[in-house]
């Protein structure tokens, strides 16, 4: 398997904005490749399922489905928080701002643990993530 260069960056030091950049790219293919694995493969389909896990809203309430269960560590919580109060400059088009700080925050958990090199705790909240997604599309939360 071809091995990605290393990063000569110090993501202790990025901004939470650069890292939700990065975690937004991340979790999008952690969804796509869910998504094909279930068996979607019409292109129309693929997007529309896409947006039930990776739309503003959706990322906002699965990390509060997170906090709210506990499961993420103290380290993870002061990045959310990091996050959450990152001022982008921009207005969300689509939701409001306080739905797309979270959404913000929850992105930039997945970049910090993606560019922290912590594969297997990034895999956690993603399983996590899309268990909850499921869930709340069944009517119910995170077991």
């Amino acid at each position: 398997m071809m091995q990605l260069p290393q990063l000569n960056i110090d993501y202790k030091q990025l901004n939470s904005l650069a890292l939700a950049y990065m975690g937004d790219a991340i979790y999008d293919v952690f969804i796509r490749r869910h998504l094909i694995a279930s068996g979607k493969t019409r292109p129309h389909r693929l997007h529309s399922e896409a947006t039930r896990f990776v739309s503003a809203k959706a990322q906002a309430a699965t990390l509060k489905t997170l906090v709210d269960n506990g499961c993420l560590r103290e380290q993870e919580l002061e990045i959310i928080r990091r996050g959450r109060n990152a001022k982008s400059g921009t207005i969300p088009k689509n939701t409001d701002v306080q739905t797309y700080r979270h959404s913000t925050a929850f992105e930039a958990l997945i970049g910090w643990l993606y560019l922290a090199d912590e594969r297997e705790r990034l895999f956690e909240i993603v399983q996590m993530a899309i268990k909850s997604v499921e869930k709340e599309k069944k009517g119910g939360g995170l077991a």
